[in-house]
C-alpha cells in the first residue's frame, strides 16, 4: 500500500515539474518582434507600394492597415484607406474590396478622388461579372443571375451622373454599353431556353423584357425573332404579325430571316 502511494506521489511530482518547466521555457522564448514598429508613415506606405508592385497583396494589406492604425490622421492615412480596396480588388476579394470602398465613401464623402472610388466600385463588380460570363461556357446561363453585371452598371452610372467630367467617366460609359448587351444576352438566352422546352409564353415574356429594358442592344434582333416565333407557336396571329412587322422594319436583312422558312431547324443556329 505504501509503495503505491509513493508511486502516485512520484508521478504527480513529475507532472508538476514538467508543467513548471514548460511554463518557464515559454517565458524564456523571445517574443517575435515587429520590425515595422519604428517605421514612419512614409516608410510603411513605400513598403506597401513595393509589395503591391511585386504581387504580395497580403503584405501590402498588412502594411496599409498598420499605417492607418498608427497614423490615423493625415494624407498617408487617407491614401491607405483609398489603396486598401484596390489591393483587395487585385487580390480578387470582391467582398472585402466593396466593404472598403463603402467605408471610404462614408469617411470621405467630399474627397477630391471620390470619382476614382466610384470607378473602382464599378470595376470590382465588372470584374466579377466578367468571371460570371466566362464561367457560362461550362454552365447553363439560366442557372445563375447576372447580379454583378447590374451592380457594375449602376456603379458606373453613378459615376457618370455625379462626375460627368471625370477622367474615368469615358471608360465607364464604354463599359456600360458592354454591360447593357451582356444583360440583354442573358435575357435572350433565357428566352431561347424556354422556347426550346416548349414554354412559349415564358419565352415571349422574357423576349419582351429584353426588348423593353435594352432597346438599343445588338441582342434585340434575335429577341424580336424569338418573340415572333413564340407568338406563332401559341397561335397568337395578330401579335405574331405585329412582331414580324417590327422585326422586318428594323432588321430587313437579318440572318434569322434566311432560316425562318424551316421552322423545325431555325433555332439550331443557336
Amino acid at each position: 500500500m505504501q509503495n503505491k502511494s509513493l508511486t502516485r506521489f512520484s508521478s504527480i511530482a513529475t507532472l508538476i515539474v514538467v508543467t513548471v518547466f514548460g511554463l518557464s521555457a515559454c517565458g524564456l522564448l523571445p517574443e517575435k518582434s515587429d520590425e515595422t514598429k519604428t517605421w514612419s508613415a512614409a516608410r510603411l506606405y513605400q513598403e506597401a507600394q513595393s509589395d503591391l508592385a511585386n504581387g504580395s497583396y497580403e503584405s501590402a494589406i498588412k502594411n496599409l492597415e498598420k499605417l492607418e492604425n498608427r497614423f490615423p490622421f493625415g494624407t498617408y492615412a487617407q491614401q491607405a484607406q483609398m489603396d486598401i480596396p484596390y489591393v483587395y480588388y487585385k487580390q480578387g476579394d470582391q467582398a472585402q474590396a466593396l466593404a472598403a470602398i463603402e467605408r471610404f465613401i462614408k469617411l470621405h464623402p467630399n474627397h477630391d478622388n471620390l470619382d476614382y472610388i466610384f470607378y473602382l466600385r464599378g470595376l470590382v463588380n465588372f470584374n466579377d461579372q466578367i468571371n460570371f460570363f466566362q464561367a457560362l461556357a461550362h454552365q447553363d446561363m439560366t442557372e445563375r443571375d447576372p447580379k454583378a453585371a447590374r451592380e457594375a452598371f449602376d456603379a458606373f452610372k453613378a459615376l457618370a451622373v455625379r462626375f460627368p467630367n471625370s477622367k474615368y467617366t469615358p471608360d465607364a460609359l464604354l463599359r456600360m454599353k458592354y454591360l447593357v448587351n451582356t444583360m440583354a444576352q442573358y435575357d435572350l438566352h433565357v428566352a431561347k431556353y424556354y422556347y426550346r422546352r416548349g414554354a412559349y409564353l415564358a419565352a415571349a415574356n422574357r423576349s419582351q423584357s429584353a426588348i423593353k429594358e435594352y432597346p438599343d442592344a445588338p441582342a434585340i434582333e434575335e429577341a424580336l425573332f424569338v418573340l415572333y416565333n413564340s407568338y406563332d407557336k401559341m397561335g397568337l396571329i395578330e401579335l405574331r404579325d405585329d412582331a414580324q412587322r417590327v422585326f422586318n422594319k428594323n432588321f430587313p436583312n437579318s440572318k434569322f430571316t434566311q432560316v425562318a422558312t424551316d421552322d423545325s431547324h431555325w433555332w439550331k443556329i443557336w
